[in-house]
């Protein structure tokens, strides 16, 4: 499924695993559940051994995935063996893709069915090698915008992202935050409405999935607390969260209709 078509049901709950935690073999059957729980869209990080955008809970699910053999080629045959009715996103960083090629990387995601990539230290005025391999392959670039963007390069980024926007809900670093701050709810009204906009980066409730979808966001992006659950091995409590979280978006979503 395209992310454009996934996005045509309404306000979407986006779910992120740390691809090849607890063990490459475990991924595909928690993708598989996360989305029977509700995850409209799955995000399958690549692990990498010195990320710059992930807090310490991701930091840790990386280098235990590192630790149980995850690398890029194993990653590919994951996400293949992944197969779920929903859109599959790569995220990741840009060395491990240029290692391997762009147009090979590309090619390799459509191959086992991921419809877009999110590169978050790949600005888009040095995109466009990717971004033309993207586009041979029918894959989605999708780019980030922060609180601290400036409302030029907000439209630059709005205008050049595919699939969606996804909207960093706070300066620093990926992790479970306890409330949803005023910096977000700004961001989201300063963005333009072209594309969807989908919201992560501290997102670990029902109630701040909510309250970002009211604000006007088109999706609500929850990594860090699912994570933290795998790390523990408490997968049914995984499933009811992202349970109650999709209830929690699909309400607020009808609640902003009328």
């Amino acid at each position: 499924m395209r992310i454009t078509e996934a996005f045509e049901k309404g306000p979407l709950l986006i779910v992120y695993l740390c691809s090849g935690d607890p063990s490459p073999g475990a991924t595909p059957e928690l993708v598989r559940r996360l989305v029977r729980a509700g995850a409209d869209i799955i995000e399958l990080g690549l692990p990498h051994s010195d990320p710059i955008a992930d807090g310490p809970t991701i930091q840790a699910a990386a280098q235990r995935a590192i630790a149980a053999g995850m690398n890029t080629d194993v990653y590919f045959q994951v996400a293949e063996e992944a197969d779920v009715p929903v859109p599959k996103v790569f995220m990741g960083y840009y060395n491990m893709v240029y290692a391997r090629g762009l147009e090979r990387f590309a090619r390799d995601c459509a191959r086992c069915g991921i419809t877009g990539m999110i590169v978050p230290d790949l600005p888009p005025e040095e995109a466009a090698p990717l971004k033309e391999a993207c586009g041979k392959h029918g894959v989605d670039l999708i780019y980030l915008v922060a609180p601290n963007t400036p409302p030029a390069r907000i439209d630059l980024i709005a205008e050049e992202t595919g699939g969606f926007l996804y909207l960093v809900a706070r300066t620093g670093v990926t992790g479970a935050r306890s409330e949803v701050l005023q910096d977000t709810r700004d961001l989201i009204l300063r963005v333009p409405g072209k594309k969807p906009k989908a919201v992560g980066f501290g997102i670990s409730t029902p109630d701040q999935a909510a309250e970002v979808i009211r604000a006007g966001a088109d999706a609500a992006i929850v990594g860090s607390a699912c994570v933290d659950l795998i790390a523990r091995g408490r997968i049914d409590e995984l499933e009811a969260l992202v349970g109650e979280m999709k209830k929690a978006v699909k309400a607020a979503g009808r609640a902003r209709l009328q």
